[in-house]
């Protein structure tokens, strides 16, 4: 057995500059409005953390936060459109909100588009709530959209797993 085999299913590492070929295949592949390799550079280089996921046959998503304080905001969670719909984002999602707290964020915002259905339900389920729109803040084919605001409180765990009063 191959001692540098690769471990079997997902892996999620720190995105390094030298992933962004990968990186930029999955982000024109998904969106009509992409990040270009700068605003992924730029991030990178002002420290932000990036996650990569990785399974067996490479990248498969990747995810970027910035942090500010208390605060993180998730800048961007992008899983490949041909192996969506089997928890990749969530493992993403998941990780970045692990990362924000690691660092002391009491809480976390991120933007998505109303037209996207999957995400917003996908952040429901993780605990966020709407708190908000930025108007016009996507481009699309016929202008503008607006930008649902969602955020979630990061509690600490020790708090949340004691028992009512």
């Amino acid at each position: 057995m191959n001692a540098q085999a690769r471990p079997a299913g997902p892996v999620l590492r720190p995105m390094q500059e030298d992933d962004l070929d990968a990186v930029m295949e999955v982000e024109l592949r998904a969106y009509s409005f992409p990040w270009t390799r700068g605003i992924f550079q730029d991030c990178l280089r002002a420290g932000y953390p990036g996650r990569i996921l990785e399974v067996d046959d490479g990248l498969v998503g990747y995810g970027m936060l910035s942090l500010a304080a208390d605060e993180a905001h998730v800048l961007n969670v992008c899983v490949d459109p041909l192996v969506q719909s089997r928890g990749h984002g969530r493992r993403l999602l998941r990780e970045l909100v692990r990362v924000a707290r690691q660092r002391g964020a009491v809480r976390v915002f991120l933007e998505v588009r109303p037209s996207n259905a999957p995400a917003i339900a996908l952040y429901h389920s993780e605990g966020f709530n709407e708190i908000g729109r930025r108007p016009r803040y996507y481009p699309t084919d016929n202008g503008r959209e607006d930008a649902l605001v969602m955020a979630m409180e990061l509690v600490d765990e020790d708090i949340a797993r004691m028992p009512p009063l």
